[in-house]
Protein backbone atom coordinates (compact mmCIF):
# COMPACT_ATOMS: atom_id res chain seq x y z
CA UNK A 1 0.00 0.00 0.00
CA UNK A 2 1.43 3.40 -0.56
CA UNK A 3 2.05 6.05 1.75
CA UNK A 4 -0.10 9.15 1.76
CA UNK A 5 2.42 12.57 1.32
CA UNK A 6 0.58 14.77 3.54
CA UNK A 7 3.70 16.84 2.77
CA UNK A 8 2.93 16.74 -1.01
CA UNK A 9 -0.75 17.57 -0.26
CA UNK A 10 0.14 20.85 1.86
CA UNK A 11 3.02 22.10 -0.52
CA UNK A 12 -0.15 21.79 -3.53
CA UNK A 13 -2.67 23.61 -1.60
CA UNK A 14 -0.26 26.12 -0.58
CA UNK A 15 0.33 26.58 -4.30
CA UNK A 16 -3.31 26.81 -5.24
CA UNK A 17 -3.98 29.72 -2.48
CA UNK A 18 -0.85 31.51 -3.61
CA UNK A 19 -2.49 31.25 -7.34
CA UNK A 20 -5.47 32.19 -6.62
CA UNK A 21 -4.73 34.87 -4.43
CA UNK A 22 -1.58 36.54 -6.46
CA UNK A 23 -3.16 36.55 -10.18
CA UNK A 24 -5.10 39.77 -10.26
CA UNK A 25 -8.08 39.75 -12.26
CA UNK A 26 -7.86 40.45 -15.70
CA UNK A 27 -8.90 44.19 -16.09
CA UNK A 28 -12.62 44.48 -17.91
CA UNK A 29 -12.67 46.58 -21.38
CA UNK A 30 -16.28 48.79 -21.27
CA UNK A 31 -16.99 51.15 -24.35
CA UNK A 32 -19.33 53.80 -23.72
CA UNK A 33 -21.65 55.94 -25.96
CA UNK A 34 -23.59 59.37 -24.64
CA UNK A 35 -25.72 60.45 -27.56
CA UNK A 36 -28.84 63.55 -27.83
CA UNK A 37 -30.58 62.51 -30.38
CA UNK A 38 -32.58 65.67 -31.33
CA UNK A 39 -36.11 63.57 -30.86
CA UNK A 40 -35.13 61.27 -33.90
CA UNK A 41 -35.41 63.78 -36.18
CA UNK A 42 -32.53 64.97 -38.59
CA UNK A 43 -31.42 68.29 -37.07
CA UNK A 44 -30.50 69.76 -40.36
CA UNK A 45 -32.65 68.09 -42.23
CA UNK A 46 -35.97 68.52 -40.71
CA UNK A 47 -39.01 66.18 -41.40
CA UNK A 48 -36.71 63.22 -41.95
CA UNK A 49 -35.91 60.61 -39.60
CA UNK A 50 -32.24 59.83 -38.16
CA UNK A 51 -32.66 56.45 -36.59
CA UNK A 52 -30.55 54.76 -39.26
CA UNK A 53 -27.86 57.17 -38.93
CA UNK A 54 -27.98 57.27 -35.06
CA UNK A 55 -27.49 53.43 -35.52
CA UNK A 56 -24.94 53.03 -37.86
CA UNK A 57 -22.85 54.61 -35.54
CA UNK A 58 -23.36 52.81 -32.65
CA UNK A 59 -23.07 49.45 -35.30
CA UNK A 60 -20.08 50.85 -36.08
CA UNK A 61 -18.31 51.32 -32.98
CA UNK A 62 -20.00 48.64 -30.97
CA UNK A 63 -20.19 50.16 -27.50
CA UNK A 64 -21.29 48.16 -24.58
CA UNK A 65 -23.67 50.54 -23.11
CA UNK A 66 -25.35 54.08 -24.48
CA UNK A 67 -26.52 56.58 -23.36
CA UNK A 68 -29.31 58.23 -25.52
CA UNK A 69 -31.06 62.01 -24.43
CA UNK A 70 -34.25 63.61 -26.10
CA UNK A 71 -35.86 60.63 -26.42
CA UNK A 72 -39.74 60.34 -27.60
CA UNK A 73 -41.65 57.56 -27.21
CA UNK A 74 -45.00 56.93 -29.35
CA UNK A 75 -45.72 60.78 -29.54
CA UNK A 76 -46.98 62.67 -32.03
CA UNK A 77 -43.50 63.66 -33.18
CA UNK A 78 -42.00 60.67 -34.29
CA UNK A 79 -45.14 60.01 -36.11
CA UNK A 80 -44.52 63.21 -38.15
CA UNK A 81 -41.24 62.06 -39.39
CA UNK A 82 -42.23 58.18 -39.69
CA UNK A 83 -45.42 57.89 -42.16
CA UNK A 84 -47.87 59.08 -39.32
CA UNK A 85 -46.72 55.95 -37.29
CA UNK A 86 -45.85 57.23 -33.78
CA UNK A 87 -42.69 55.34 -32.83
CA UNK A 88 -40.97 54.46 -29.31
CA UNK A 89 -37.33 55.73 -30.18
CA UNK A 90 -35.80 53.28 -28.01
CA UNK A 91 -36.91 50.33 -28.83
CA UNK A 92 -36.50 50.84 -32.65
CA UNK A 93 -33.00 51.46 -32.16
CA UNK A 94 -32.64 48.50 -29.79
CA UNK A 95 -33.68 46.29 -33.18
CA UNK A 96 -32.03 48.17 -35.19
CA UNK A 97 -28.19 47.42 -33.46
CA UNK A 98 -29.16 44.16 -31.87
CA UNK A 99 -29.35 45.73 -28.46
CA UNK A 100 -31.27 45.58 -25.22
CA UNK A 101 -33.25 49.14 -25.33
CA UNK A 102 -35.25 50.57 -21.98
CA UNK A 103 -37.06 54.16 -21.80
CA UNK A 104 -36.80 56.40 -18.86
CA UNK A 105 -40.18 58.97 -19.09
CA UNK A 106 -39.57 62.52 -17.79
CA UNK A 107 -42.57 64.11 -19.01
CA UNK A 108 -45.67 63.49 -21.15
CA UNK A 109 -45.31 65.08 -24.39
CA UNK A 110 -47.69 64.74 -27.56
CA UNK A 111 -50.20 62.46 -26.91
CA UNK A 112 -46.76 60.01 -25.67
CA UNK A 113 -43.60 60.27 -23.62
CA UNK A 114 -40.12 62.22 -23.23
CA UNK A 115 -36.71 61.71 -21.11
CA UNK A 116 -33.82 59.24 -21.70
CA UNK A 117 -33.02 56.03 -23.20
CA UNK A 118 -30.46 53.25 -22.18
CA UNK A 119 -29.11 50.78 -24.84
CA UNK A 120 -27.43 47.43 -23.49
CA UNK A 121 -25.77 44.65 -24.55
CA UNK A 122 -26.63 42.66 -22.16
CA UNK A 123 -30.00 41.73 -20.93
CA UNK A 124 -30.55 44.30 -17.21
CA UNK A 125 -33.16 46.11 -15.16
CA UNK A 126 -33.45 49.30 -15.48
CA UNK A 127 -34.30 51.81 -12.57
CA UNK A 128 -35.65 55.57 -13.23
CA UNK A 129 -35.79 58.52 -11.12
CA UNK A 130 -37.32 61.56 -11.18
CA UNK A 131 -35.06 65.01 -10.72
CA UNK A 132 -35.52 68.33 -8.99
CA UNK A 133 -37.28 71.51 -11.37
CA UNK A 134 -37.47 74.34 -8.35
CA UNK A 135 -37.46 76.59 -11.12
CA UNK A 136 -40.16 75.05 -12.50
CA UNK A 137 -39.64 73.75 -16.25
CA UNK A 138 -39.80 70.52 -18.09
CA UNK A 139 -39.18 67.83 -15.73
CA UNK A 140 -35.70 65.52 -16.02
CA UNK A 141 -34.78 62.11 -15.38
CA UNK A 142 -31.82 59.69 -14.09
CA UNK A 143 -32.18 56.15 -15.86
CA UNK A 144 -29.76 53.60 -14.60
CA UNK A 145 -28.77 49.87 -14.92
CA UNK A 146 -26.64 47.36 -13.39
CA UNK A 147 -24.15 44.96 -14.92
CA UNK A 148 -22.47 41.92 -14.08
CA UNK A 149 -19.45 40.86 -16.49
CA UNK A 150 -18.72 37.76 -16.62
CA UNK A 151 -14.92 37.99 -14.97
CA UNK A 152 -17.02 38.88 -11.90
CA UNK A 153 -16.77 42.57 -11.57
CA UNK A 154 -20.16 45.07 -11.36
CA UNK A 155 -21.10 48.45 -12.89
CA UNK A 156 -24.13 50.82 -12.77
CA UNK A 157 -24.41 52.71 -15.83
CA UNK A 158 -26.40 55.82 -15.66
CA UNK A 159 -28.09 58.65 -18.43
CA UNK A 160 -29.31 61.90 -17.49
CA UNK A 161 -30.42 65.41 -19.29
CA UNK A 162 -30.23 68.59 -17.42
CA UNK A 163 -32.45 71.47 -17.32
CA UNK A 164 -31.75 73.71 -20.21
CA UNK A 165 -33.87 76.91 -18.79
CA UNK A 166 -32.75 77.72 -15.50
CA UNK A 167 -29.06 77.13 -13.87
CA UNK A 168 -31.15 76.74 -10.91
CA UNK A 169 -32.71 73.33 -11.79
CA UNK A 170 -29.38 72.18 -13.17
CA UNK A 171 -27.39 73.00 -10.11
CA UNK A 172 -30.26 71.18 -8.09
CA UNK A 173 -30.05 68.29 -10.24
CA UNK A 174 -26.57 67.68 -10.04
CA UNK A 175 -26.47 67.99 -6.20
CA UNK A 176 -29.67 65.33 -6.42
CA UNK A 177 -27.54 62.78 -8.70
CA UNK A 178 -24.71 63.03 -6.65
CA UNK A 179 -27.09 62.03 -3.82
CA UNK A 180 -29.08 59.38 -5.37
CA UNK A 181 -25.23 57.80 -5.86
CA UNK A 182 -24.37 58.91 -2.80
CA UNK A 183 -24.33 54.87 -1.24
CA UNK A 184 -23.51 53.02 -4.20
CA UNK A 185 -20.11 51.24 -3.93
CA UNK A 186 -20.42 49.53 -7.33
CA UNK A 187 -18.44 51.63 -9.87
CA UNK A 188 -20.53 54.22 -11.84
CA UNK A 189 -20.42 55.06 -15.47
CA UNK A 190 -22.60 58.28 -16.19
CA UNK A 191 -23.26 59.83 -19.47
CA UNK A 192 -25.72 62.32 -21.15
CA UNK A 193 -26.17 65.95 -21.92
CA UNK A 194 -25.61 68.11 -19.08
CA UNK A 195 -26.40 71.63 -20.82
CA UNK A 196 -23.72 72.81 -18.33
CA UNK A 197 -19.60 73.98 -19.60
CA UNK A 198 -17.23 72.94 -18.09
CA UNK A 199 -15.91 75.26 -14.70
CA UNK A 200 -19.12 76.09 -14.04
CA UNK A 201 -21.42 75.39 -10.62
CA UNK A 202 -23.58 72.06 -11.69
CA UNK A 203 -19.93 70.39 -13.53
CA UNK A 204 -18.06 70.97 -9.88
CA UNK A 205 -20.54 69.84 -8.09
CA UNK A 206 -20.80 66.61 -10.36
CA UNK A 207 -16.98 66.26 -10.24
CA UNK A 208 -16.60 66.30 -6.53
CA UNK A 209 -17.82 62.80 -6.66
CA UNK A 210 -16.65 62.01 -10.80
CA UNK A 211 -14.04 62.33 -12.85
CA UNK A 212 -14.60 64.35 -16.25
CA UNK A 213 -13.37 61.72 -18.69
CA UNK A 214 -12.20 64.06 -21.00
CA UNK A 215 -10.31 66.16 -18.89
CA UNK A 216 -8.58 63.22 -17.05
CA UNK A 217 -7.04 62.22 -20.86
CA UNK A 218 -7.09 65.88 -21.58
CA UNK A 219 -8.49 66.18 -24.71
CA UNK A 220 -11.92 67.78 -23.79
CA UNK A 221 -13.52 68.74 -27.81
CA UNK A 222 -17.03 70.36 -27.85
CA UNK A 223 -19.73 68.55 -28.71
CA UNK A 224 -22.43 71.24 -29.66
CA UNK A 225 -22.88 71.72 -32.67
CA UNK A 226 -21.97 69.75 -35.47
CA UNK A 227 -21.90 72.72 -38.23
CA UNK A 228 -20.18 75.32 -35.40
CA UNK A 229 -18.80 73.18 -32.33
CA UNK A 230 -18.95 76.20 -29.52
CA UNK A 231 -19.49 74.12 -26.42
CA UNK A 232 -18.69 71.18 -24.49
CA UNK A 233 -21.98 69.54 -22.63
CA UNK A 234 -21.93 66.41 -23.36
CA UNK A 235 -20.32 64.21 -21.00
CA UNK A 236 -19.01 60.36 -19.55
CA UNK A 237 -18.56 61.16 -15.89
CA UNK A 238 -16.81 58.02 -14.03
CA UNK A 239 -17.48 57.66 -10.07
CA UNK A 240 -14.25 58.33 -7.78
CA UNK A 241 -12.81 55.77 -5.45
CA UNK A 242 -12.27 52.89 -8.04
CA UNK A 243 -9.25 52.25 -10.39
CA UNK A 244 -10.53 53.70 -13.91
CA UNK A 245 -8.10 53.23 -16.87
CA UNK A 246 -8.98 55.56 -19.73
CA UNK A 247 -7.95 54.70 -22.95
CA UNK A 248 -9.20 57.19 -25.37
CA UNK A 249 -12.44 59.78 -25.46
CA UNK A 250 -13.62 60.54 -29.20
CA UNK A 251 -16.83 63.04 -30.05
CA UNK A 252 -17.58 61.53 -33.25
CA UNK A 253 -18.07 63.72 -36.33
CA UNK A 254 -21.75 62.85 -37.36
CA UNK A 255 -24.80 64.96 -38.61
CA UNK A 256 -27.73 63.43 -37.37
CA UNK A 257 -28.37 65.54 -34.65
CA UNK A 258 -27.20 69.13 -33.61
CA UNK A 259 -25.21 67.32 -30.83
CA UNK A 260 -22.10 65.00 -31.74
CA UNK A 261 -22.15 61.34 -29.63
CA UNK A 262 -19.13 60.92 -27.43
CA UNK A 263 -17.07 57.66 -26.91
CA UNK A 264 -15.03 56.23 -24.40
CA UNK A 265 -12.71 53.06 -24.02
CA UNK A 266 -11.66 52.16 -20.79
CA UNK A 267 -10.98 49.73 -18.50
CA UNK A 268 -12.00 48.92 -14.68
CA UNK A 269 -9.44 47.50 -12.89
CA UNK A 270 -8.88 46.06 -9.21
Amino acid sequence: MKRFNSNLLFSVIVGIVFLFFAAPCAAQEIKVMTYNIFHGEQHYNNGKSNLDQVADVINQYKPDFVALQEVDSMTNRTASVNNDVPQDLVKVLAEKTGMHGFFGKAIDYDNGGYGEGILSRFPVQALNYDLPIPKGGEGRALLTIAHTFPNGKKIVFAGTHLCHQFPENRLAQAEAICTIFGEEDLPIIMGGDFNFRPDTEPHQVIKNDFYDAAEVVGNPENTISFENPRARIDYIFLSKGHNWNIKNVEVIRVNASDHMPVLVTLELKD
